[in-house]
């Protein structure tokens, strides 16, 4: 009978010991959730802007703007609205109703996803929060990613107001703006959900640490030099390649055309796309090199091959521009290179995340660590209940 019962309190105990770990597998499953929901959005978000639909719905309504037209009257009172920017009487003059019902869908269908993405975060967040599985150290990194997300609402209507008035399109800088802040919640979010697995740190030198953190950095800014390309339609004049205004290098008298200067890298086209290919090879380069340093100096393993996965991600990225480009940015070549470039991005966090020194979110080491304080209590609880 002796062996019995301590065969039962170890099941017990085992039992208890792999509840931490379990909600934790539940609160990443939901992050990962939520991260998939926004790679939707950021897609969705980039067809609209290439279909050129961003302009078509003239009010931000939070709440009300769920439901869109369902009647006759009120799809000509929406088109009624449209008429009135500067967008349809310079560009879209006689569209007809069906014609702007397309553009108005895409535009509905990306600001519902990202209300949808903010309640996938917020309402579980609450439940979590509610049972108390959440750590200490994960709570305000939580709220905070979520304070961005209700900012980057208020931003994409910032974004699109400023093509209501005196425009024909949204503000480059606004554009630029909007997308690397969704781009960076994307990357806290994956970040956050890729630590949660627990891993013992991995002995690599610190420059290769540095060097996945740098790339990631590159990628970001290489994804605001892409907006402001595509905010000021850069993409498509300079069509050829590798030549650009008939040749390697263009004039410096063109690319400082401007003054004062600083506006040349945010409003000259011809700047503007060069600054967004070189960035692109200096990223190429860099993460090749990177892939040859873990070649050189760890054996192999998981770290080669996410190094080895993000130069081979940044490769086909830079083909796909390439061939947007040339191509004068077909739709559906624009598409693969803007859903490429998430990819890209999707890699280098993981990378980068793998790399980090610190594998849980509370910064303890990992064999350290089996719950918060709230979790110990609830497992002791628990271990009392099976003794007695």
């Amino acid at each position: 009978m002796v062996p019995a019962a301590a065969s039962k309190q170890a099941i017990r105990m085992t039992t208890v010991s792999s509840a931490p770990q379990a909600r934790r597998r539940a609160v990443r499953a939901w992050l990962l959730a939520v991260a998939a929901l926004m790679v939707v959005t950021l897609v969705v978000g980039g067809a609209t802007r290439l279909t050129e639909s961003g302009l078509s719905i003239v009010e931000w309504r939070p709440v009300t703007g769920v439901v869109p037209p369902l009647d006759a009257a009120q799809w000509q009172t929406e088109f009624a609205k449209y008429r009135t920017i500067p967008q349809y009487r310079e560009r879209n003059l006689g569209m007809s109703l069906d014609d702007f019902k397309t553009i108005y869908w895409w535009e509905w269908s990306h600001r519902l996803l990202a209300r949808l993405v903010g309640a996938a975060f917020l309402l579980p967040l609450i439940w979590f929060m509610w049972r108390g599985d959440i750590e200490a150290g994960l709570r305000l990194r939580l709220w905070t990613i979520f304070g961005l997300g209700a900012a980057l609402g208020a931003v994409g209507w910032w974004m699109v107001s400023s093509g209501l008035a005196d425009r024909v399109n949204v503000s480059p800088y606004r554009l630029g703006f909007h997308l690397t802040l969704a781009c960076i919640i994307y990357a806290m979010i994956l970040w956050t959900a890729q630590q949660l697995v627990p891993r013992e740190p991995l002995s690599v030198p610190a420059r290769i640490r540095m060097s996945a953190i740098g790339l990631l950095v590159l990628v970001l800014v290489q994804i605001y030099l892409g907006a402001l390309v595509a905010g000021l339609r850069a993409g498509l004049i300079y069509n050829t390649w590798p030549l650009i205004d008939g040749g390697l290098l263009p004039e410096a008298s063109r690319l400082l055309l401007h003054e004062p200067r600083w506006r040349n890298f945010f409003e000259n086209t011809l700047t503007v796309q060069f600054d967004h290919r070189m960035a692109g090879y200096a990223l190429l380069l860099c993460a090749l090199l990177h892939a040859g340093d873990v070649a050189r100096s760890v054996r192999g393993g998981v770290v080669l091959a996410g190094a080895l996965a993000l130069a081979a991600a940044i490769l086909l990225q830079a083909v796909l521009g390439i061939l947007t480009l040339v191509h004068q940015v077909p739709l559906a070549l624009a598409l693969a290179h803007q859903a490429m470039a998430i990819v890209v991005l999707t890699v280098a966090v993981v990378h980068a995340q793998r790399l980090a020194h610190r594998r849980v979110v509370d910064g303890r080491e990992p064999a350290a660590v089996a719950s918060s304080p709230r979790l110990d209590a609830r497992a002791a609880a628990t271990q009392r209940e099976g003794a007695a």
